[in-house]
C-alpha cells in the first residue's frame, strides 16, 4: 500500500494539540504552521511509516513532508532520514540535506536534521569539504549547523583539528547561537581532550562571549 505525504499529514493532524501548537509557535518563533505534537509521537510515526516504504519512496516522502513547511512534518522528514531503510542511500540523503539547509531558520529544525547529517558525514568524511563551505554561508543557521553536524569530531577517535580551525574562524561571529555552538563543541571535546580545549581557550578565549566560555569550561577543572 502506497503512503503519500497527504496520508502522513492526516496522521499528524489526528494527534495535533492546538493549545500546544500555540505554545510551540511562541517558543520557536519561526513563522510556520505548528501542530503541537511531542517528539516521541513524531518518532513513532517515523518508525511505522519508514517500515512500510522502499528507499526511493522514503526519500520522496521525506522531501514532500519537508516542503509542507509544517514544523512537525519537517521534524518527521528528518527522522525518516535516520531510519534503516535509507542506510544504503546516504548519498541521496546528503544531497537532500544540502538542499534543505538553504531554508534553515531555527535551531530546532536544523538540529532535527543534524543526526541524519552526522550519519552521512560518518559514512563519508569527505563530505566535510561540502560542510566547510557552510561556514561562510549568509544564513547564520547554516553556519551554526556546520558545528552541530560535526559534533562526532569532538568525540574520542576523531581528529578535531579541522573543526577547531572552523571554530577559530567563528570567534569573531557575535551571534549568540554561534557562540553557544562553539562552547558546546569545546565542551564535548573537553570530556576526553581537556588540554586541546585549554590550548584553544588560551589562544582565542578572550574573543568569545560569556556563553561560549561557560559552556567550554563546564567540565574543565
Amino acid at each position: 500500500m502506497a503512503v503519500s505525504a497527504a496520508d502522513v499529514m492526516a496522521e499528524l493532524r489526528s494527534v495535533a494539540d492546538p493549545e500546544k501548537a500555540a505554545i510551540f509557535a511562541r517558543y520557536h518563533k519561526a513563522e510556520r504552521p505548528y501542530l503541537g505534537i511531542a517528539y516521541p509521537a513524531i518518532d513513532r510515526i517515523a518508525t511505522t511509516t519508514a517500515r512500510r516504504l522502499k528507499p526511493a519512496k522514503a526519500l520522496a516522502l521525506a522531501d514532500d513532508l519537508w516542503a509542507s513547511d509544517v514544523f512537525e512534518a519537517r521534524i518527521l522528514a528528518a527522522r525518516i532520514c535516520q531510519r534503516p531503510v535509507l542506510k544504503d542511500r546516504l548519498a541521496d540523503v546528503w544531497a537532500m540535506i544540502v538542499r534543505w539547509k538553504e531554508v534553515f531558520d531555527s535551531w530546532a529544525i536544523a538540529d532535527a536534521v543534524a543526526k541524519a547529517g552526522a550519519r552521512c558525514l560518518r559514512d563519508n568524511p569527505a563530505r566535510l569539504d561540502d560542510l566547510e563551505a557552510w561556514t561562510f554561508h549568509r544564513n547564520m543557521w547554516v553556519r551554526r549547523a556546520a558545528l552541530v553536524f560535526t559534533l562526532d569530531w569532538a568525540k574520542q577517535g576523531h581528529d578535531p583539528g579541522r573543526i577547531l580551525g572552523w571554530l577559530a574562524e567563528f570567534v569573531d561571529d557575535r551571534d549568540w547561537f554561534i557562540q553557544k555552538a562553539i562552547g558546546w563543541w569545546l565542551r564535548e571535546l573537553s570530556k576526553h581532550d581537556p588540554e586541546r580545549v585549554r590550548a584553544f581557550l588560551t589562544r582565542h578565549g578572550a574573543g568569545l562571549i560569556s556563553v561560549a566560555r561557560t559552556e567550554a569550561t563546564k567540565y574543565l577543572h
